[in-house]
């Protein structure tokens, strides 16, 4: 049987790429977008495009309900789900921790620490040899925040990257036994709209100084990564944390 794998924030920028990179490899693909319907629909077609089947889902991940509905519908259409990229996430605008409204706080942590709980427990419950399940791998994407933490930007975002590797290393071992390998890739400063959510469109250029490597990095770049970890070659690989930032 194939490989089936669910993408949560795959209508653009890092979850298009991931999206089109595992097809690509052989994945049909089930896409979670919130809001960007039109988005999720052209990443969709680039996927059949790319040989592979395709099924788009809203979804706001924070909520249990519609993580399930989510992946009911890909196992439904696509197969047994084997695997999880949890990359959705969201920022707030950018600004100093005094001045950021605890509203936004609270939405970011939703998102990114609730909706990775929520997606990695529903994923372990299709995927587990404990729950019957044939095995998988799960791949959640963090950030280079989780480790500078982004003083003067948005440090609650830091810190909800930093739960998200922590929970990498727990479900590694905790999983290990069940066949399913949990990993971690933290990208840096990369192209995409999330710069321009956040307020600061010219963010990756303005900034590019304080990456070793003098640039930006594109989704593609982060794509690559996903894809070794959800690999046969990446077999023995569980519990790492791979850092893709250019040098950061």
């Amino acid at each position: 049987m194939g490989q089936v794998t669910v993408v949560t924030g795959g209508s653009r920028g890092i979850g298009a790429a991931v999206a089109v990179r595992l097809a690509g490899a052989g994945h049909a693909i089930g896409i979670g977008y919130e809001r960007a319907r039109e988005a999720a629909d052209e990443t969709a077609a680039a996927v059949r495009a790319a040989g592979a089947a395709c099924v788009t889902v809203r979804v706001d991940t924070s909520v249990d309900e519609q993580v399930d509905s989510l992946f009911a519908t890909v196992a439904e259409q696509l197969g047994p789900v084997t695997g999880l990229v949890n990359n959705a996430g969201i920022t707030g605008p950018i600004g100093r921790f005094a001045d950021t409204d605890p509203k936004v706080m609270r939405r970011v942590v939703d998102v990114n620490v609730t909706g990775a709980l929520l997606c990695a427990r529903r994923a372990v419950r299709e995927m587990s040899t404990r729950h019957g399940g044939r095995g998988g791998a799960i791949v959640n994407i963090s950030s280079c925040a989780a480790t500078t933490g982004s003083p003067g930007e948005y440090v609650h975002y830091a810190a909800s990257k930093a739960a998200v590797d922590a929970m990498t290393t727990g479900l590694s071992k905790e999983l290990a036994e069940e066949g399913i390998r949990v990993n971690s890739v933290q990208p840096g400063m990369i192209l995409t709209d999330i710069h321009a959510s956040m307020g600061d469109a010219e963010r990756p250029w303005r900034n590019r100084d304080r990456v070793p490597m003098r640039r930006p990095g594109e989704p593609g770049e982060i794509a690559g990564a996903v894809a070794w970890l959800l690999s046969p070659d990446a077999s023995y690989t569980t519990g790492a944390v791979l850092r893709v930032g250019g040098g950061l």
